[in-house]
């Protein structure tokens, strides 16, 4: 009888250190609990998750706003087990085609981390304003880099 135990234990050795990479539902928290922002997202899916490192991921946000926006700006904020670590600024009209109308929308944003970023825990904290600076909704999530540094495709 062919014993498969060393197989078996290869296996579940690979299924501990090779990270699946797959898309992943975050958990979205909004920065002010009791602010009533105009806009609501719904959630925030990465792809692949875990995040790579040296590989482009794509952050996809669900939303929709109570009015229409014409333009503005959107603060991406990146801390490192609570350390701020990563600062961006992007034209919203850039990520998202404006004006934005009334209902539903999608913003997906896309970047690849240097092969050399640190795995781990991270947190997002994402801020939209309007093109007056007024405060359209902020929202903070959690996300994982992984610990293999992957080629890009």
């Amino acid at each position: 009888m062919v014993q498969l135990k060393p197989l078996g234990v290869l296996l579940s050795t690979l299924f501990l250190i090779v990270p699946f990479t797959s898309e992943k539902s975050i958990d979205v928290h909004y920065c002010d609990k009791i602010a009533d922002y105009v806009v609501k997202v719904r959630g925030v899916d990465i792809s692949p998750f875990p995040v790579p490192r040296g590989k482009k991921t794509t952050f996809t946000i669900a939303a929709s706003t109570d009015e229409a926006v014409s333009g503005g700006k959107l603060e991406i904020e990146v801390f490192y087990f609570g350390i701020h670590v990563h600062n961006e600024n992007h034209d919203l009209c850039k990520e998202i085609s404006c004006p934005v109308s009334v209902g539903d929308f999608v913003l997906s944003h896309s970047l690849k981390l240097s092969r050399f970023t640190p795995p781990g825990s991270y947190m997002l904290k994402m801020t939209m304003e309007d093109e007056n600076n007024k405060r359209l909704t902020c929202i903070t999530f959690d996300f994982t880099i992984g610990f293999v540094a992957q080629e890009s495709l």
